[in-house]
């Protein structure tokens, strides 16, 4: 009964005597050996089931050096991209037989970061993925492996980038503005090195740089700016995500400029909102599921199939300039 505080606490010996099986048998199903007959296992499952045993990873931890639960280090979580990522891990960790624990932090403070990842150390986490990682958050120095969500080297978040990059090109726009993000970010680090060269490799200069901070706010605040390089000749915009692209696009007509007509507008992402958006929003997407399967598999010392490759969604913000023919 709840509340019954004299109740007595269920324990392996009692699964173990409901399943009719050792408490070792019973030990080894719960940490997921390999060679238990599928029947066994189900038998113990039931028990489990059946007595609402809740495992103590505290005791487990002790016998098998793991405690099953993977920590995330996470800031600025009301974003989307961040947000999707823990959502991702969590699957990704339930997939695998573990369980997240996740601190939240200031992404703008390292010894903040440092003290969450202390935090899921003292919890006896068998790795660490870090979402939203800044420039600043160290990967080194630590007794389980951490790990960025999106990979320490950008490449996929760099050819992503590349993709829209291409797809303005192949539209016949020869003067692009990018809306880069933080420069703090890691992932807005990639985002804009796969600009520059894909830029570079089709022959076409920047034609300016504005940076938000992700948001829309942040998007709509620099749309002067970015109206400005359109009034001088630019005439599309790779945004580094589509929140930014959003508040850039609303801010862009309020400023008596129509998207596409007077200037194409690219995102970041592919939100669950961008093909909602005014107009719908051409963007790209990441195999945010598989980035987080790549992730949880490599602090767990697994291997995991690697992510899609990106994938562009062209969508009515962006076409051809005024007087150009696609190529």
């Amino acid at each position: 009964m709840s509340g019954d505080t004299g109740a007595k606490r269920i324990g392996v010996r009692e699964v173990a005597a409901a399943a009719g099986v050792s408490t070792q048998t019973v030990s080894r199903v719960l940490n997921g050996y390999p060679g238990i007959r599928d029947v066994t296992r189900e038998r113990v499952l039931d028990a489990v089931a059946a007595l609402d045993y809740r495992v103590n990873n505290a005791a487990r931890a002790l016998g098998t050096s793991q405690t099953r639960t993977v920590g995330v280090v996470a800031s600025d979580a009301v974003l989307h991209g961040p947000s999707a990522g823990i959502a991702a891990l969590e699957r990704a960790a339930r997939g695998r037989g573990r369980w997240i624990s996740t601190a939240y932090t200031d992404s703008d403070d390292p010894a903040d970061i440092d003290a969450a990842v202390r935090h899921l150390l003292d919890q006896g986490v068998d790795g660490i993925v870090l979402v939203a990682a800044h420039g600043a958050t160290s990967l080194e120095g630590y007794d389980v492996p951490l790990v960025p969500l999106y990979g320490e080297s950008g490449a996929r978040q760099r050819a992503a980038a590349a993709l829209v990059v291409d797809h303005l090109v192949d539209l016949g726009h020869r003067r692009i503005v990018e809306v880069a993000g933080p420069a703090d970010w890691r992932e807005a680090r990639a985002r804009t090195r796969g600009v520059a060269d894909a830029l570079h490799r089709r022959g076409v200069e920047r034609d300016g740089c504005v940076e938000g901070d992700w948001s829309a706010a942040s998007g709509s605040a620099i749309a002067g700016a970015v109206a400005d390089l359109v009034r001088a000749g630019a005439t599309a915009v790779a945004v580094a995500n589509d929140q930014m692209a959003l508040g850039l696009v609303a801010g862009l007509v309020e400023r008596g400029l129509a998207v596409p007509g007077d200037v194409s507008v690219a995102g970041f992402d592919d939100n669950p909102d961008a093909a909602f958006y005014t107009p719908a929003l051409t963007t790209v997407r990441l195999d945010v599921e598989g980035e987080a399967a790549e992730a949880v598999a490599t602090v767990l010392g697994e291997v995991a199939a690697p992510p899609a490759d990106p994938v562009l969604v062209p969508r009515a913000s962006t076409a051809a300039p005024r007087g150009a023919a696609p190529r």
